[in-house]
């Protein structure tokens, strides 16, 4: 689900602009996501998803501690996230694997250097449209894409939004947090300033949690950052 939220993003910035180059790298991207996504499963686990969220804001209805007005917005979003995909005929994307010149774009592309104008004349001519052509037909490809980011941003909002951050402290760039048989995390959250100088490396297990904080300078591989660093971590779980 985050290669995809990330992905979709990224899709979504190059085809809001103008310039042929950056819609060529949001079909660049949006062949990324298809390839991502070509399984047959994905849209029953995201409706499975939806449907248990759904269930859990529903029982939360008449608890004096949850603001009910943002209980009624959360399970609207939710069933609007889930209309979306059932109301959607075969697997996400499904439409754009039966666009055979699509797919002949996402063969070549696939090919350091194969889609110059030459080697595709006709997607040559399509980054010669206009830049409203080119939207307009970029808007339509991923409408069905956009579906499956509205599920992905509601579950993933959720998720986010269910672990409380807890002040931390790594002791010469290292934090471990032992889980003693707690529910495993689906989701580890580290917080810190943006201009922070070192960046967390996470590995972690249902037995413990171990961040490694380490410095870049964009030359040499990253290094172990031996600071005393204060940062928030956030345990989330559905």
């Amino acid at each position: 689900m985050l290669r995809l939220e990330d992905l979709l993003a990224k899709m979504q910035h190059f085809a809001l602009s103008e310039h042929k180059f950056e819609h060529h790298s949001a079909l660049l991207i949006m062949f990324q996501i298809l390839d991502l996504i070509d399984r047959s499963d994905l849209k029953s686990d995201l409706l499975q998803e939806l449907d248990r969220q759904r269930l859990v804001m529903n029982g939360l209805s008449g608890n004096p501690s949850i603001a009910e007005d943002v209980l009624k917005s959360m399970t609207a979003e939710i069933e609007q996230a889930a209309l979306g995909l059932r109301t959607m005929n075969g697997r996400i994307g499904q439409t754009l694997r039966d666009n055979e010149w699509l797919m002949g774009v996402k063969q070549r592309a696939m090919i350091p250097g194969g889609a110059c104008e030459f080697d595709v004349p006709s997607y040559h001519h399509w980054l010669g449209r206009t830049a409203t052509e080119r939207q307009a037909a970029l808007q339509a490809w991923f409408a069905p894409l956009q579906t499956l980011q509205e599920a992905l941003r509601v579950i993933l909002h959720i998720l986010r939004g269910s672990g409380a951050a807890t002040p931390c402290q790594a002791h010469q760039g290292a934090y471990q947090q032992m889980l003693s048989g707690a529910k495993p995390a689906q989701m580890l959250r580290v917080m810190m300033p943006e201009d922070a100088l070192c960046f967390p490396e996470i590995s972690a297990n249902k037995y413990a949690i171990n961040i490694r904080f380490s410095q870049f300078d964009g030359i040499q591989k990253p290094r172990p950052c031996d600071l005393e660093l204060n940062f928030e971590l956030a345990l989330c779980n559905l």
